[in-house]
């Protein structure tokens, strides 16, 4: 498990196929399987090549025979980001059958601070002048005191009989909930291109890196032709 932001993180809870299976998936149509990493024959490469072959030439479908499950502890507004790849599969705790935990994002001082007056900033994180210090850390204030009421309107609707369904109104998009993930291969590793990306918002960006590592993992050699096709 990976700590991620205050309260998050991102579990793996299984894997299915490897590098050598996409290999094996390819070679179904000469029926042929996986032979060696190592050079052999008139492949100086072994099958890296092959490999290699298939992802610089977006032969994707052997790449699909491999993925992995996960489980997300995220902000809600970063679970609507991340639901937009509807290549993935999800499952997500309900507010209308347990309540939240009192988790909320509280964005560090410097996270406030960078890029609203840097030189990298994007067009949303730019404000209007300098963004001062002592401004960044009232409005963490608060933010914060926002929390607080809205967690006491969200206990007072249920101790009242609200239906979870209407009590859970006053959360914020900033409240921590958790779900798992389930996508191939391929499809996890369109979401890193969008997502563990310079131009995403940092809070999705550093649960795509934590993806990213454990696709290095447990499938270094498809990992690392993914980065090499980054970088070129």
């Amino acid at each position: 498990m990976k700590k991620i932001l205050d309260h998050g993180y991102v579990e793996l809870i299984e894997t299915w196929g490897s590098d050598e299976r996409i290999i094996e998936a390819a070679r179904m149509s000469v029926d042929k399987g996986f032979i060696s990493w190592e050079p052999y024959d008139k492949h100086p490469r072994g099958d890296l090549g092959l490999l290699s072959h298939l992802w610089n030439n977006k032969h994707a479908t052997p790449f699909e025979m491999a993925g992995l499950v996960i489980e997300v502890k995220a902000p809600l507004f970063v679970f609507r980001e991340w639901h937009r790849h509807r290549t993935q599969s999800y499952n997500e705790m309900s507010a209308r059958y347990i309540p939240l935990p009192d988790e909320n994002y509280l964005p560090t001082l410097d996270r406030c601070l960078t890029g609203a007056n840097t030189p990298t900033a994007n067009k949303q994180a730019q404000g209007k002048g300098g963004l001062m210090y002592e401004t960044a850390h009232l409005w963490l204030k608060e933010l914060d005191a926002l929390y607080d009421h809205a967690q006491q309107v969200y206990e007072r609707g249920i101790e009242f009989g609200i239906p979870k369904e209407l009590a859970r109104l006053p959360v914020p998009v900033a409240r921590y909930s958790r779900m798992r993930a389930s996508a191939n291969l391929r499809n996890w590793l369109a979401f890193l291109t969008l997502r563990d990306h310079p131009a995403a918002q940092e809070e999705i960006r550093v649960y795509a890196q934590a993806v990213s590592e454990l696709i290095a993992e447990h499938f270094p050699r498809t990992h690392a032709l993914f980065e090499e096709g980054r970088q070129s």
